[in-house]
């Protein structure tokens, strides 16, 4: 997501289809309802699932998790009461001190629905709270980054409504947001941002995933890839809300943990009519380009010059080294994803479309404002300004390599924001990978 580990999207809201229940029948049946398909290469790559496995679970999440927990990286300034700029937002449930009060004289269904949103309210709301001794931290932080040439602020930050978030205080996980406000989110996402004609349906919104894939396949790969990582970035906050689910929630005691169900009514290959294990290999996809960029920023941290300033030096060069450590590890690896296919023809109409690229991206990342439940917001606000540096990397590859060995770097620039938003995304999608390993076992043994 690393800082916190959860759910965003029943946050961002992934509506459960009610199909019916498909019968577990022999050992390891459920698994592979859910993975058979998810193994090999993977479209449009040269990588393959179980390397990326691997690579993840075994190197490079266990120390990226670690670097999350860091002062440098676990504390995000953000805005979380912007409006929405689209429609306006009429959902009760996850608006904090605006919840639906239960009325004794009313119907049943709607003291249900009462009590529904009030939980949504209380697991959804924020922690803003933080020690005095890191406010007075994070002034410090900010008058650093402010008069150093190597960082760019960006204008939200400066409102008054912007406030720093301690993310492990926030984990992302179930918070109950639902419903169709909720839908409305990745509706819009995918109706109006990927590229996709009208008369084209998506997958499970008519039945007819043939027609979508065959229009898919059929655009440029630059088009398919945007698809892809906006499905990959559904599947990966699918997992979650599966993985992080509120089992347990009693006066004495909350238990998080693994909700099976839950995971098989987003990816079994029979409840999503073979859906399922296409999400699955997005995330993949997606994976292989965070980790690209990661290899390719890398001289960009490596300036002698450039610190991760928290006020304490010892700290600041562990915490670098650290960071040095996870970067060329991701360098290293072995089949990375090849960006050189895109963008690679006329000129002109690559410019046009890289522009494309930009506003569509630009305008998902608005739409995290009509997001009603605050700590899905905040999810998923980091998470689309972590893959939007990645395109930022990726697109910079040129600015990047004429990055002076000292002095500041005036051709590209990465904003303490923009930093700690790429590293925590990719820490989304890397306990993704991992918590994938985790229902794999527990399918594998389901009758």
């Amino acid at each position: 997501m690393a800082a916190g580990s959860g759910l965003l999207l029943r946050a961002l809201g992934f509506v459960v289809l009610l199909l019916p229940v498909v019968s577990r029948g022999s050992p390891g049946a459920a698994e592979r309802r859910c993975f058979c398909q998810v193994t090999g290469h993977l479209d449009d790559c040269t990588c393959d699932v179980e390397t990326i496995d691997a690579f993840n679970n075994y190197k490079l999440f266990p120390r990226l998790n670690e670097l999350l927990e860091s002062d440098y990286f676990r504390y995000y300034k953000v805005n979380l009461k912007k409006p929405c700029p689209f429609w306006n937002d009429n959902s009760h449930c996850g608006i904090r001190d605006c919840a639906v009060k239960p009325c004794p004289s009313y119907s049943e269904e709607a003291n249900n629905l009462a009590e529904e949103c009030e939980e949504a309210k209380r697991l959804g709301a924020v922690d803003g709270s933080l020690s005095k001794a890191t406010q007075q931290a994070v002034l410090q932080w900010t008058r650093h980054d402010d008069s150093s040439d190597s960082f760019c602020e960006a204008d939200d930050i400066y409102s008054p409504d912007a406030e720093y978030v301690d993310l492990l205080l926030n984990p992302e996980r179930y918070t109950g947001y639902k419903g169709p406000d909720a839908w409305k989110i990745w509706n819009s996402i995918y109706e109006e941002n990927c590229f996709k004609p009208q008369n084209v349906k998506r997958p499970l919104a008519s039945g007819r995933g043939h027609t979508f894939y065959k229009w898919l396949k059929g655009v440029c790969v630059e088009k398919r890839a945007f698809y892809k990582l906006i499905s990959g970035l559904h599947a990966s906050i699918n997992i979650h809300l599966s993985a992080r689910y509120l089992l347990q929630d009693t006066w004495s005691e909350k238990k998080w943990g693994p909700n099976v169900t839950e995971f098989q009514q987003r990816f079994d290959e029979v409840l999503t009519r073979g859906e399922g294990p296409r999400r699955l290999k997005n995330l993949y996809f997606l994976y292989l380009i965070e980790l690209r960029a990661l290899s390719k920023v890398l001289p960009f941290f490596e300036r002698p010059g450039f610190q991760l300033y928290t006020g304490d030096k010892s700290h600041d060069g562990e915490m670098k080294n650290q960071l040095l450590e996870i970067l060329r590890l991701a360098k290293s690896f072995p089949l990375h994803f090849d960006e050189n296919s895109f963008f690679a023809g006329n000129k002109k109409e690559a410019a046009k479309l890289k522009e494309e690229f930009r506003l569509h991206f630009k305008n998902i990342s608005k739409i995290m404002d009509c997001v009603g439940c605050f700590k899905c917001r905040l999810w998923g606000k980091l998470q689309t300004q972590g893959l939007g540096t990645v395109l930022k990397i990726l697109f910079s590859e040129n600015l990047i390599e004429k990055i002076p060995e000292s002095g500041p770097s005036y051709g590209f620039q990465l904003t303490r924001q923009e930093i700690v938003a790429l590293f925590n995304a990719f820490g989304r999608i890397s306990t993704s990978i991992r918590e994938l390993e985790n229902f794999k076992n527990i399918l594998r043994n389901m009758r």
